[in-house]
């Protein structure tokens, strides 16, 4: 009779965990038809995303990966980017090697030399690379080097019609609109954290004051690149917040980073062990789950956290770095190339 029991016990629980299952299943295929169709995720669906157990991942990743073959097909944009202007920034952001206080071993210069931009730029349309990004320190800029810049940026665009991106700090609108007439199309700005933890990462400069840049360069028709890092301390709840408000920005581009903890800065020796590859990837396919038509580009800490996961990874993002970032080493070119194709995705052709 007790063994007829524990049989009947044993049952009861796999039909329970099975309905589970079927549940949870339901919910997320229910996720990915609100990406597509509507309503807008809710807090509810979102913390489901980034709280689903890891045995659920295959699940999760197949639904984004319908979601993102409607919205982006098989393509992976790659881009290369060109750190401009190194170090002896004046803000104090707790990641960044070129920050005031960083006592990172780092290249510093004011400009780099034009043949490095002009090179960069023809390796970009001799390999068929999606953008040029090029990265410049510093919060405010003045008239003089804003003009200086322009400059550069007008002969880039006369060599190729490679479209530019530029990380710029904080413009007025008058240096915005020359920047724009001599031909960049893509501002990146980003938010980096939520509201509520801002101040823990920086405090030289406010959460508002980037919004506001971002709206101004909206109003004059820039294309926006706006993401954030992952991996700083904050909670799930403050990569909710900032997800949401990054979906409310809507830009073009989403740069998801993770965060590669530098020696020198503040953040050297922080615990990253919270940055699996099953919650980096949760993190990507909310990401596509809340901004869908967005290119959703893994941006600094892929070659380290998603290392042997680039086809899960490609479900969900749609754009790449290649040949490092602008204070840390990353995959070369051709390297990144082969391994798009290996995932069974092809690198975009522009």
């Amino acid at each position: 009779m007790i063994f007829g029991y524990r049989i009947l016990f044993r049952i009861e629980l796999t039909l329970y965990y099975y309905e589970i299952m079927i549940e949870v299943r339901r919910r997320i295929n229910d996720v990915a038809d609100k990406s597509l169709n509507g309503p807008p995720l809710s807090r509810v669906d979102a913390e489901f995303v980034i709280g689903l157990s890891d045995e659920y991942l295959a699940d999760l990743i197949s639904a984004v990966f319908e979601v993102r073959k409607i919205c982006k097909g098989m393509t992976v944009g790659i881009q290369i980017l060109t750190n401009a202007r190194s170090g002896n920034c004046t803000q104090d952001c707790a990641y960044c090697a070129q920050a005031s206080g960083s006592a990172t071993d780092i290249a510093r210069y004011r400009m780099v030399e034009y043949e490095k931009l002009s090179g960069n730029g023809k390796l970009a349309g001799e390999k068929h690379l999606a953008r040029h990004c090029i990265g410049l320190s510093g919060l405010r800029f003045t008239n003089d080097e804003i003009e200086e810049f322009a400059t550069a940026v007008r002969s880039l665009k006369s060599e190729s019609e490679l479209p530019v991106c530029c990380s710029i700090g904080f413009l007025t609108e008058a240096q915005a609109r020359l920047l724009k007439t001599a031909g960049v199309d893509r501002i990146n700005h980003n938010l980096n954290t939520s509201r509520r933890f801002y101040p823990s990462v920086c405090t030289t400069h406010t959460y508002d004051e980037r919004l506001a840049n971002i709206r101004m360069l909206q109003r004059l028709g820039f294309e926006i690149c706006c993401g954030g890092i992952i991996g700083m301390g904050e909670n799930s709840g403050d990569v909710l917040d900032m997800f949401f408000d990054l979906r409310e920005i809507n830009p073009q581009a989403v740069p998801v980073n993770f965060l590669i903890p530098l020696e020198g800065t503040p953040l050297f020796g922080a615990d990253v062990s919270r940055l699996s590859p099953e919650y980096c990837l949760r993190a990507l396919c909310l990401a596509r789950l809340m901004i869908p038509q967005a290119d959703i580009r893994c941006a600094a800490g892929r070659e380290v956290y998603l290392k042997g996961r680039e086809k899960e990874m490609f479900c969900a993002v749609d754009s790449i770095f290649a040949a490092g970032y602008l204070t840390a080493d990353g995959q070369s070119i051709d390297d990144t190339i082969e391994m798009v194709r290996k995932a069974g995705f092809e690198y975009v052709i522009e």
